[in-house]
């Protein structure tokens, strides 16, 4: 699709700044400048620089035109280290209901107001709705076929090749979300009392569900932006037989991080090596907002990945409609779906076929990614505001968090109680992990705009720390 002209201007600045050809406190081009430079309109870059206003990446001066706003630059967390990797036995804190209760794993203050619904959402809601009433006649009798509704399965098929994914419509089974794609992983692949290698910190979600299949969890440290720690796996495996690995390789949750090509192909290769399944969490991969990671499962050479997503990142969290590719155990996900969940609602799924079909995904994911751009930029913007330089934290370059570390005197679970007094909602670190000590951490989010009251929760939360 063609890109306005402002938005190619935009992101070439955009580019230079974020490269740090362009410092903080430097002066950008004037427009006369800027206009010859891209051989382009003067107002297509009065245009192009409001858009880098808008994310906070520049300023406007007195008699000096725009600017390079203040650094945006910061200390990434401390690398973790850990000296006595073994397996563990997992057990989940009442905490982690209480956050979810609340709603707001991905919301500092979920009284805020929300954003405006994008007309492209509208229109996939309108699908639903249509099909439920014209579907009605020919569907309400009967459940959706095991695998989820071809046609969805065949777009999704389309989006992984052009990631480099060959995998068939047949070779992949519709799931009630990646949550449930990532429970029919870790039952095809495992049994009671098996290892199983996480990342720390990682998806608590991952977590709960090694609790309530009476697995061991095997915690290997990932990097705040590398992600997973590929030597510290290569070692941990010559120590311990494991089933299997649950990694999240693009824009991972809590840290944003992203893992480098050269390091997946060493992951595959040690799965290959050692003998276990990969469970590729893929939920974040389509919200890059330069490039689109190639998947786990691209680099998969004896079809041992098992790649897991759904929608409810990138489209709606209401959409409880996921995916799972299974490599060598497909029979046996199809078969545990039909036990687990039998069927997916079949409105939702044609509706997302025709969305996906018609395009309208691939122009609504352009419009999430620019948008959470934004956002980050935002929520980047108030930590240096109001906590100035007190905290760590790396800047993703997709995804929809970010793991902010605090001094060590703070401890975020009793940050947690204080915060909740005053209405915003935080997620601790040591909900990302099962033993390992981020007492000094939590996750924010910008999967909301840091305006107005989520901007004053921020605020806040350095007055309740040092209060």
């Amino acid at each position: 699709m063609h890109q306005s002209k402002y938005k190619v201007v935009a992101q070439a600045i955009e580019t230079l700044i974020i490269e740090q050809k362009l410092q903080p406190g430097d002066k950008v081009h004037s427009i006369r400048k800027l206009s010859a430079d891209y051989g382009v309109a003067k107002n297509t870059v009065i245009h192009a620089l409001h858009l880098l206003e808008s994310k906070s990446l520049i300023e406007a001066r007195p008699k000096s035109g725009f600017v390079v706003k203040p650094s945006q630059v910061s200390t990434p967390p401390t690398v973790p280290i850990f000296d006595d990797i073994k397996p563990s036995k997992v057990a989940i804190p009442d905490l982690l209901q209480n956050v979810m209760l609340r709603g707001a794993a991905f919301d500092i203050t979920p009284t805020a107001q929300t954003e405006p619904v994008h007309s492209l959402m509208s229109k996939l809601h309108r699908n639903i709705n249509k099909n439920m009433r014209t579907q009605a006649a020919k569907k309400v009798m009967y459940y959706d076929e095991p695998q989820g509704n071809r046609l969805l399965r065949e777009q999704l098929a389309l989006h992984y090749r052009y990631l480099g994914v060959d995998a068939e419509a047949n070779q992949m089974t519709v799931t009630g979300g990646c949550q449930h794609a990532l429970f029919l992983a870790l039952m095809a692949t495992c049994n009671p009392g098996d290892n199983v290698i996480i990342e720390s910190p990682g998806f608590y979600g991952v977590i709960q569900l090694l609790d309530q299949l009476g697995l061991h969890a095997i915690e290997v440290p990932s990097h705040s932006q590398a992600g997973l720690n590929v030597e510290v796996l290569q070692k941990t495996l010559t120590q311990f037989s494991v089933s299997a690995c649950v990694v999240s390789p693009a824009y991972a949750t809590p840290s944003g991080a992203s893992m480098s090509d050269e390091d997946k192909e060493l992951l595959v290769a040690l799965a290959n090596r050692y003998n276990f399944a990969l469970i590729e969490d893929d939920i974040y991969g389509d919200l890059g907002f330069r490039q689109r990671p190639k998947p786990l499962k691209s680099f998969d050479s004896e079809d041992r990945v098992i790649l897991c997503s759904s929608f409810s990142k990138s489209l709606s969290r209401d959409l409880r409609i996921g995916w799972v590719i299974g490599g060598q155990w497909q029979e046996r996900i199809n078969r545990l779906k039909l036990v687990s969940h039998l069927a997916c609602n079949q409105s939702v799924q044609l509706a997302l076929f025709q969305f996906m079909q018609e395009g309208d995904f691939k122009r609504y994911l352009r419009h999430i990614r620019s948008t959470l751009e934004t956002q980050r930029n935002q929520l980047v913007h108030a930590l240096h505001k109001y906590w100035e330089g007190k905290v760590k934290f790396a800047v993703p370059d997709g995804g929809l968090s970010m793991w902010v570390e605090l001094p060590s005197s703070v401890d975020t679970l009793t940050l947690y109680n204080k915060a909740l007094a005053n209405n915003i909602v935080i997620t601790p670190g040591v909900l990302f992990s099962v033993e390992r000590d981020f007492s000094n951490f939590m996750r924010l989010s910008y999967c909301h705009p840091t305006t107005g009251q989520r901007e004053q929760a921020i605020k806040k939360l350095r007055a309740l720390i040092y209060s």
